[in-house]
């Protein structure tokens, strides 16, 4: 599987949204509402929407691995 730039984008969103709720649940502290200036923002809301639009993204790289996986299995039975 090659991965294009959109997986590369939406995979450094997923972190990001991962380390923001690292840093709520540990320190209780909105990484991205502290950048923006709160959570109701239109620049937070925007982030947070992006985050959430390239985590499901991201649920396509699980048929496409688990189709290469496949495909692999399948040529070395051959």
């Amino acid at each position: 599987m090659r991965a294009r730039p959109i997986d590369w984008l939406c995979l450094t969103l997923v972190i990001v949204g991962a380390v923001n709720w690292g840093l709520i649940g540990f320190f209780q502290y909105d990484l991205v509402a502290g950048i923006f200036g709160g959570m109701s923002t239109m620049a937070s809301r925007f982030i947070y929407i992006l985050v959430g639009a390239a985590g499901l993204y991201c649920l396509s790289m699980y048929h496409r691995v688990w189709n290469r996986d496949r495909d692999i299995d399948v040529d070395t039975v051959r």
